[in-house]
């Protein structure tokens, strides 16, 4: 038995969003043999976007059912039932989330019809259901609405049952084929599918429990198949056969994952881990000061000996557009920030972009005052201060603590809490070493990423 289906969401993150709709048509292999739709209270506002893109408003749901009002018949009504849509790992996904939330872990094997119509009807542009049923003359009523998407997804699944049942189309995508083609002997399809596509922090595991390799990544799911998948490297291909497990960590926060990955990867040492695993970093910006007394900086490779860098960079090209850049903007001297080789004035100068501070035609202190304003941008920050970010939930706020420059920890909120006030977000924070990693992890951070609020206290 079939459980042909389609859902309408919030959004395109079932770590996020919620299901607003969900229609089902059940399928003996032959024809329909029941159906049943929903509208849903995603319990959360519909962004106006999307509310054009499906017709559900806020109003339409308001009284609808929730998810957890339905979800004993969802369960009962797909008991040995194989999930069948259309980018079927997209509806899937949700239905796994918003069970998960319940506590419930709801596993079904699935089969896509995307992957199915590549393979019975070959050589179209587009696979997408709107296109692949115009081009094989299949009516499509409502688009974008869970039962009219449904009932195309049906039509293009007999289509593709006349046209390829022979050949054995329908082979379950439970089996080790498509994306999950290189799993290890000991890594089945159902441990990658009972990973998240959310934020944390990940672990392999041996045999015998070891520890071999704590990564982090926006969508957990992603990567650890990208490691299976992408194994090369002969210590690549070493750690892959080894791993029996995967476990997972969520942080909602990337910012966190990094912190919590650094401090683990210190603590526990996993075998495939390198020693500094910020060693990602390999450019650093030095400061120092010239014999006339003249601020200066140096991009150079960093060492474990060097004296820590103002900031780091991935790459030398990366690291010399960001300083040309802040260069320019702070109108500092070429020749002084180690971009212009000369024995006399900057190529600056000779366009009156630089003052003179390469040949002492500038006061020391009102270049040193500019100069100084560039490393105050760069440094982490010197008071006190809050980060607040996502959390592990919509209801859940991330913090991160900085005091007097120092990392100090970070922790998680709720945002129900009436009572929250600063004392309370303090008391939250998971006390954590700081170290020159976490300090570069920081700094980076926030030069190029937003969160969404820095509380200081």
């Amino acid at each position: 038995m079939f459980a042909i289906l389609d859902i309408e969401t919030t959004g395109g993150s079932p770590a996020t969003e919620k299901i607003t709709e969900i229609a089902i048509f059940f399928h003996d292999g032959n024809r329909v043999v029941d159906e049943w739709c929903t509208l849903l209270n995603p319990e959360r506002p519909i962004p106006h976007f999307i509310t054009g893109l499906t017709g559900i408003t806020n109003e339409m749901v308001a009284g609808a059912p929730r998810f957890f009002e339905v979800a004993k018949e969802l369960v009962e009504r797909t008991e040995d039932h194989v999930i069948v849509g259309h980018n079927v790992q997209f509806d899937y996904g949700f239905i796994r989330s918003e069970f998960k939330r319940l506590g419930f872990d709801f596993s079904r094997k699935t089969l896509c019809t995307v992957r199915l119509s590549r393979r019975a009807f070959p050589g179209y542009r587009s696979y997408s259901l709107g296109k692949i049923c115009r081009e094989l003359g299949i009516e499509v009523t409502d688009r974008h609405r869970a039962a009219g998407d449904a009932m195309a997804t049906v039509k293009l699944f007999e289509r593709i049952r006349d046209q390829q049942e022979a050949a054995g189309i329908f082979e379950l995508e439970s089996g080790k084929t498509g994306r999950y083609k290189n799993l290890n002997e000991h890594i089945t399809v159902e441990d990658i599918e009972h990973l998240p596509e959310a934020c944390g922090t990940y672990y392999f595991h041996d045999d015998r429990q070891q520890l071999l390799y704590i990564g982090k990544s926006r969508n957990i799911r992603q990567r650890v198949l990208s490691h299976l998948g992408n194994a090369t490297s002969r210590r690549a291909l070493e750690m892959k056969q080894r791993i029996h497990s995967v476990t997972y960590e969520l942080t909602g926060s990337e910012l966190i994952a990094l912190l919590k990955e650094s401090r683990e990867i210190k603590e526990l040492k996993p075998l495939f881990n390198r020693a500094q695993k910020r060693s990602l970093y390999y450019w650093g910006l030095y400061t120092g000061r010239d014999e006339y007394g003249y601020v200066t900086f140096r991009l150079q490779r960093i060492s474990e000996t060097a004296d820590d860098p103002v900031t780091c960079y991935q790459t030398k090209k990366e690291a010399r557009e960001a300083l040309t850049r802040m260069v320019e903007k702070h109108w500092l001297c070429q020749k002084l920030s180690g971009l212009y080789q000369t024995d006399g004035a900057c190529f600056h100068y000779s366009i009156r972009q630089c003052n003179g501070a390469c040949i002492q035609h500038e006061a020391v202190t009102a270049y040193n005052k500019r100069a100084e304003a560039l490393l105050d941008s760069l440094k982490l920050d010197r008071g006190n201060v809050l980060i607040i970010d996502r959390g592990r939930e919509p209801e859940e706020r991330s913090l991160v603590r900085i005091e007097k420059g120092m990392y100090l920890g970070y922790g998680y909120i709720s945002v129900n809490n009436a009572y929250l006030g600063i004392e309370q977000m303090l008391d939250s924070i998971q006390p954590s070493l700081d170290n020159r990693d976490v300090r570069q992890i920081l700094k980076n951070w926030l030069r190029n990423n937003r969160v969404e609020k820095m509380l200081y206290y």
